[in-house]
């Protein structure tokens, strides 16, 4: 990082300390405990882990000017439900490596942008209105949206009785 800290250089520290916490969060999690409910419809780690997933590569199409496939319609996407089917997941180990891989493809595709490219209108219709510019979704992307599912399996591991992370 430079001397003045840029919002690359935030939402690089932020989307590290997310991506370590994500993986503290599921590394004492057998495989048959990732899609357990303890509460109806709680949005359990294989969940979670599958939905965040399903935005990297739509983060990495923003910060590059490119068009993406709106998210909602994902599998995992914003319209879908966790299910306690554990066949409808990826093992833990294929949803961790993908979310990290995920991570890591979203902090290099940022790491080599500009302001440019921070300052670039979003180009999925439904976003523009809210989110006009990659600055601002990229914000709601990497920060909220992920720590808000991220803390949902903090919750999910309380309710539990698991430690905290």
């Amino acid at each position: 990082m430079s001397d003045a800290p840029t919002m690359i250089d935030a939402l690089l520290f932020s989307w590290d300390n997310n991506d370590d916490y994500a993986q503290r969060l599921v590394a004492d999690l057998p495989d048959a405990q990732m899609t357990h409910q303890p509460a109806a419809n709680m949005n359990h780690p294989a969940w979670v882990l599958s939905h965040l997933h399903a935005y990297h590569p739509v983060i990495v199409a923003l910060i590059q000017g490119q068009t993406f496939d709106d998210p909602k319609h994902h599998p995992f996407g914003m319209q879908s439900k966790p299910v306690v089917d554990a066949s409808v997941y990826p093992t833990k180990a294929v949803l961790v490596d993908a979310f990290v891989q995920g991570h890591a493809q979203v902090k290099s595709a940022l790491a080599a942008s500009d302001s440019a490219a921070l300052n670039a209108p979003v180009l999925l219709d439904r976003w523009k209105t809210v989110m006009p510019t990659v600055a601002l979704a990229l914000g709601y992307l990497m920060l909220l949206h992920e720590a808000t599912h991220l803390g949902q399996l903090s919750a999910w591991r309380r309710v539990q009785g698991l430690p905290s992370v």
